[in-house]
């Protein structure tokens, strides 16, 4: 079986985080990976406390495991959902798209494990200073909000540039995934894509159809001309999206056109306006199952990988 410090630092039978997914992670699906073994996480996403008090209360009626909560920075709710994990002791904070450390002294207080993703090694020793417990640092294969590196490339300066233990994330949905993970110098792995298709998942049956039936070339990316890139499964809208941004277009008429895509993607299921964000690895998932069953299929697979890894070495 596969352990690393990650398992002993938060109490988790596999090192293994499940990404915050704004309309996709909510208190059902943290709870299932929970249970299963890794870490559940609840995406504050845009969203107010009041509704990421109700998802930590989903959570804590379905597991008595540890659980953590997303917070986007760049959310106008970003404050008061940052208190409100303060308040009710998450056991666990991951953030996003900005720099946390205001809020960190905060969480630290509150006896939180704060776990930023970074996409940099300048954000990595910016919160290792600022008293994080641990980084997830993303490379741009992932789905939703990206950087300009890739995993490959990214995870083994993070690691030299911190001393705190490191999760790798983007283009990870199987055993190899993992394994390359720890030989990179990561002690773990966040996941995003391929629990959208977990049965726990809540997401629109549309949304999962659509990674299912993706290639190794599905997805693109738009938004690098506004500041924020996303990753997503090419369609109607993310074309569209992409003509305009290299338009005459403002950029104010430019960000009206994304607003309320991924809501439409992920509740309403909305193929042609919608926007469906997933990660490269999309081409490599082909079934639904249960949380904890995909789980366990990655680690079991990772410890088959890792026990060849030494094949080559004479």
């Amino acid at each position: 079986m596969i352990k690393t410090p990650l398992c002993d630092l938060l109490g988790i039978e596999y090192p293994i985080f499940q990404g915050g997914m704004a309309w996709i992670s909510d208190g059902k699906l943290a709870a299932a990976v929970s249970n299963g073994g890794g870490l559940g996480i609840i995406s504050a996403m845009n969203a107010d406390a009041e509704y990421l008090k109700k998802q930590i209360d989903l959570a804590r009626s379905l597991t008595d495991k540890p659980f953590g909560v997303n917070i986007m920075l760049m959310s106008p709710f970003a404050e008061e959902v940052a208190k409100l994990t303060a308040e009710e002791k998450v056991s666990v904070v991951t953030t996003g798209a900005g720099n946390p450390s205001r809020f960190m002294p905060m969480w630290l207080e509150a006896g939180i494990k704060v776990i930023p993703v970074v996409a940099s090694v300048g954000m990595a020793k910016l919160v290792t200073k600022a008293g994080a417990a641990a980084v997830i640092a993303e490379g741009g294969e992932s789905g939703g909000h990206v950087g300009d590196l890739t995993t490959m490339v990214l995870v083994p300066q993070v690691c030299n540039a911190t001393d705190l233990p490191v999760l790798a994330a983007g283009g990870i949905g199987d055993g190899r995934g993992v394994a390359a993970a720890f030989l990179l110098g990561a002690v773990g792995v966040q996941v995003g894509t391929r629990f959208l298709v977990a049965e726990e998942c809540g997401v629109h049956p549309n949304y999962k159809k659509k990674v299912l039936k993706a290639n190794d070339i599905a997805t693109m990316v738009t938004g690098k001309r506004l500041g924020h890139p996303v990753r997503q499964i090419k369609n109607q809208f993310a074309k569209e999206y992409a003509k305009a941004e290299y338009s005459s277009i403002s950029d104010e008429e430019l960000e009206k056109l994304g607003g309320g895509a991924l809501y439409r993607a992920a509740v309403e299921g909305d193929e042609k306006t919608g926007d469906f964000l997933a990660g490269q690895i999309s081409g490599m998932i082909h079934k639904e199952q249960p949380a904890a069953e995909i789980i366990r299929e990655m680690f079991e697979g990772a410890e088959e990988v890792l026990k060849g890894a030494g094949k080559w070495v004479k």
